[in-house]
């Protein structure tokens, strides 16, 4: 037996990260066990789990200090309430049945404990160790997360000590808000007047980064620091020295155009995905956007399907979405032009959506409306789409 733990609970200062290992003396758990007792490191001298003095917890557990033991006030804490914490943790998932009793004398588990210097409060840095260990014990026990939880979850949330959100497009439909007046200050009001929103997109336009460059995402990142934020540089040379570039300006996404090379967009999605950006490709002017997906080696993130502002009198060319989707079950596909207008010709988020749009862009007639705010919100009234889980704290799946 070899099985891994982990669990996050409370808050700073006070806050407990466990992770585990469970599994058998006589396996590798207990070559680590053995390992980590007989070779101490400064600072992070391992300890026998003991419920109280003369008490070993069972099975028997070897706490590692993850942070710097610098001083006798943090040693106390890691030989006290954490000590604890983590010994009582471990008696009660065995007499409740977490661990089965009869593996008592045949397992041991190894812990390591986050305790932030700055903790002061014994009840919550005892109650959080408990809690999170407890937790840890329970998810190993039990296999969990499965593969199938961590593909649900991978893109839904951030670690909370990253301190700003990595968004992913994982629930759509997105309302997508090009910003392509090449002003500054109209930038700003506008950034300034749209919602908060879970599915929103700021898009830095072509024409924006044209006369600014891609310092325009860093300042949109400034305003927006959690948004998903797309750099349109519609991309026809050099695709992986833009990628790197549009991820170096902290922007979410890179538009390709799918007028480029097959080379020049392959490269331009490999590097994306070596940074961990979208892909996507702007398939304005693009004959047969279905044909350029099926040669691509490498598929993008997103295809875009463009009417161009030039062309608003033309039909949406929205009839490829399925095929495209069959191509790539994981694609998303982003509408653009005209859409949302009141002029003859122009469609509502409802058609683009029941067309299988994933992504509905739309530029002057949010950004250029008297009321931004409540444009905004009218368009994303019309996807029909809740926030994203509000009420979620870190424990819940």
């Amino acid at each position: 037996m070899f099985l891994i733990g982990e669990a996050l609970i409370g808050e700073e200062p006070e806050l407990a990260h466990v992770d585990i290992i469970i599994g058998d003396k006589n396996g590798p758990a207990g070559q680590a066990f053995a390992t980590g007792f007989t070779q101490l490191s400064a600072g992070h001298t391992p300890l026998l789990s003991v419920i109280r003095p003369n008490l070993l917890t069972k099975p028997a557990t070897l706490i590692v200090p993850k942070v710097t033991v610098q001083n006798m006030d943090g040693a106390a804490k890691i030989f006290g309430p954490a000590q604890s914490a983590v010994a009582r943790a471990v008696a009660d998932a065995m007499d409740e049945g977490i661990i089965p009793k009869e593996q008592a004398e045949d397992l041991v588990i190894v812990a390591s404990v986050f305790i932030h210097p700055q903790a002061e409060d014994y009840s919550k840095i005892y109650r959080y160790n408990y809690g999170a260990t407890k937790l840890a014990v329970q998810r190993a026990m039990e296999g969990f997360p499965d593969v199938d939880t961590v593909m649900e979850e991978k893109d839904r949330t951030m670690h909370p000590i990253m301190g700003f959100n990595v968004t992913r497009l994982w629930d759509p439909p997105y309302l997508q808000v090009a910003i392509d007046i090449p002003d500054m200050d109209f930038v700003k009001k506008v950034l300034e007047q749209l919602p908060q929103s879970d599915h929103l997109i700021i898009e830095a336009g072509t024409p924006l980064i044209k006369r600014y460059g891609l310092d325009v995402v860093s300042k949109i990142r400034a305003a927006r620091p959690n948004a998903f934020i797309v750099a349109d540089l519609k991309t026809l040379d050099t695709g992986n020295l833009e990628a790197r570039m549009v991820a170096d300006a902290t922007a979410d996404a890179i538009v390709i155009s799918g007028l480029a090379p097959l080379s020049t967009i392959e490269k331009a999605i490999k590097e994306a995905k070596k940074t961990g950006i979208y892909a996507c490709i702007d398939m304005l002017n693009v004959p047969d956007p279905v044909k350029v997906l099926k040669d691509l080696s490498v598929k993008p993130d997103i295809i875009e399907l463009h009417r161009a502002i030039d062309a608003e009198d033309s039909a949406y060319a929205w009839g490829s979405i399925p095929d495209m989707k069959k191509i790539h079950p994981k694609l998303l596909v982003a509408v653009a032009g005209g859409i949302g207008k009141l002029e003859a010709g122009s469609a509502k988020v409802s058609d683009a959506c029941g067309a299988g749009a994933d992504i509905i862009v739309v530029g002057r007639s949010i950004t250029k409306a008297k009321d931004v705010r409540l444009a905004t919100e009218v368009f994303l009234e019309d996807m029909q789409k809740a926030e994203i889980d509000q009420y979620r704290v870190m424990t819940d799946f």
